[in-house]
């Protein structure tokens, strides 16, 4: 029963000091009986007897309360609890704006009901005959001053010197670590230039989903200087200046027929980036336009290296003309104006840390990862993708724009997908992290397996890990869940068997393994995969596996990973979920439920 307890106390999403009251009408609005809140209240050590919360129910009519009503509530623990989050992801703060949106909507319906007009409910009649400076992103020129100086008061002073360049070039290309906060630099620049000069600006990443990272970081931006809320989707339009802002994918089909500023996220990992390249440069041709590349490096085999080492540059010229560019650390660190006009810098982690950034401690990131993911993430060096068993060309085929083509998928709603989902659970071998994923099965026979979410979990006990499943049995119709039970993963695979009963546990043998990647490297290579194009760290962790032999001269299959690394977790966590199709698929893919046996 602690167990569960435990679980039932991680669903309710709410702290243990909430008023039980209020705590009681909620859990009660979502489905659970009185007898079942009374047991998570027992799991949380509060005794509320059965009596008290039908006492409860009873005098404030739960039963009676209209349905926008307990929308509302919900929306308010939602927020309260988002808001009250120290360290807020992305998705929350887009979760927030989303949420604050529906408060609004909510409090028209309310007046509509109380006997309002239709302007409550309808848009259009409600801005009906409204002046110019009233207007949806309409900023005057006192909040415009706000956002310059909010702008500016929150820049490391690296980050100063590459806006100053940005500004300055016309074409300018960084080599930059992970979170070293580029896209965070990027998207306020470019909103802040769009603002105040009306110039167009376009922000292109590798799928829909990651390009609105950018419109995410200038949302923020203009609330919290100027506490206005910018409306739009895949485009913002100001109404002071008619300065536009798209937020594109970098499908070459989709970038075409925009001009303006435009900014390249991660290019170094996007599908097809000489076709892209040749299409979208084109928005930027003009000399008054601005070209802003910038990615941490992936692989020497991408079709975007010669791009950052000149040899583009000298397709199709006399070899007189060839330029020979030094593209080192050590030559591009403080940024050069090379031969072929680009603007180049290298930033490390250990430049931004000499440049203001003190969030790291880069001694234990060093310990937290082994010498070749700590220099491909971190030291921006390229890897040799030559000896691995998944290259990047064959992860590339695997990306898509998946806000473009999962039609079936909607990540904001509740249930965002309505059919059947296998999850798959990898833990460190050494560390208090892991990484799962959530697959949604093939519809059909031969059909492929999409990868809806990823998470990597860190600074959790196994059963903090077993109650964020729980919460996915909840959110998604799970079909399989399969766990590495090997060492620490046993614990995990314990407590998640207690509330679904049917998880396969795998143990690690030479023979799982072999088993595991042969099938992942016949559904890549039939291209039965997909996923996110912006999840480049999922292509990097498969990446990161390479072929071995035992010491008896059998074939086994190791990642870059060693007791104080786990960058291949994402990679396994996947292996796990489609380890449930036999090998040899047939009819029995289509979605089918059915486990293999648990080695």
């Amino acid at each position: 029963m602690p167990v569960v307890r435990t679980l039932c106390r991680m669903s309710s999403n709410t702290k243990i000091n909430d008023d039980p009251r209020e705590r009681a009408k909620r859990l009660y609005w979502q489905g659970y009986k009185v007898v079942e809140v009374v047991e998570i209240f027992k799991g949380e050590g509060l005794e509320i007897p059965a009596a008290t919360i039908h006492s409860w129910k009873n005098r404030d009519d739960w039963d009676g309360a209209a349905p926008i009503s307990r929308v509302d509530n919900a929306l308010d623990a939602e927020l309260v609890r988002l808001i009250g989050k120290i360290d807020k992801t992305d998705r929350d703060l887009k979760v927030i704006n989303q949420l604050m949106n529906a408060k609004e909507k909510a409090a028209r319906i309310r007046k509509f009901e109380a006997g309002g007009s239709e302007k409550h409910l309808n848009e259009k009649v409600r801005n009906k005959g409204r002046k110019t400076n009233t207007e949806k992103n309409y900023l005057d020129i006192n909040q415009l001053d706000r956002l310059e100086e909010c702008f500016k008061d929150n820049l490391f002073d690296y980050q100063r010197v590459a806006i100053n360049n940005i500004k300055k070039h016309r074409i300018t290309d960084f080599l930059k670590a992970r979170q070293i906060g580029w896209t965070y630099l990027i998207g306020r620049f470019g909103g802040l230039d769009c603002a105040t000069t009306g110039d167009p600006q376009n922000f292109l990443s590798a799928s829909k989903r990651q390009s609105h990272i950018f419109k995410g970081y200038i949302v923020d931006m203009v609330k919290e200087a100027c506490d206005v809320e910018l409306q739009g989707s895949d485009q913002i339009q100001f109404g002071h200046n008619d300065g536009v802002m798209n937020f594109l994918s970098t499908n070459k089909n989709t970038a075409q027929g925009y001009h303006g500023h435009s900014y390249f996220d991660e290019y170094f990992h996007i599908p097809g980036f000489k076709a892209f390249k040749r299409n979208a440069s084109g928005m930027a041709m003009h000399k008054q336009w601005r070209q802003c590349y910038f990615s941490t490096p992936s692989t020497t085999s991408s079709e975007a290296y010669p791009f950052w080492t000149g040899e583009h540059f000298n397709e199709g010229r006399p070899k007189k003309d060839h330029i020979n560019l030094d593209v080192s650390h050590a030559a591009l660190k403080n940024g050069r104006l090379c031969e072929d006009g680009r603007f180049r810098q290298i930033i490390t982690i250990e430049d931004a840390i000499a440049g203001g950034n003190d969030l790291y401690d880069i001694e234990t990131l060093k310990l937290e990862y082994n010498p070749r993911d700590f220099n491909n993430l971190l030291m921006c060096e390229f890897l040799d993708d030559t000896l691995s068993e998944f290259s990047l060309k064959q992860m590339q085929a695997c990306m898509v724009d998946s806000w473009e083509v999962w039609d079936d998928y909607q990540p904001l709603l509740i249930k965002p997908y309505a059919g059947d989902v296998w999850i798959g659970f990898d833990p460190s071998r050494y560390r208090d992290d892991s990484s799962v994923v959530v697959i949604a099965p093939p519809l059909k026979p031969g059909g492929k397996f999409r990868i809806l979410e990823k998470f990597s979990w860190t600074n959790m006990d196994f059963e903090t890990q077993a109650a964020h499943i729980y919460e996915l049995t909840k959110k998604y119709n799970v079909a399989y869940i399969g766990i590495d039970r090997s060492g620490i993963g046993a614990g995990v695979f314990e407590l998640v068997q207690k509330f679904y009963p049917a998880t396969t546990g795998i143990n690690y043998s030479l023979e799982t393994k072999n088993k595991m990647v042969l099938k992942a490297k016949n559904v890549i290579y039939k291209k039965r995969l997909e996923f996110d194009a912006g999840w480049s760290d999922l292509s990097l962790s498969f990446m990161s596996i390479s072929r071995d032999t035992t010491g008896s001269g059998k074939i086994t299959y190791k990642a870059t990973r060693n007791e104080n690394t786990g960058h291949a977790d994402l990679a396994w966590a996947v292996m796990h979920a489609l380890l449930n199709e036999p090998l040899d698929a047939t009819s029995e893919s289509g979605g089918s439920t059915s486990k293999m046996e648990t080695f």
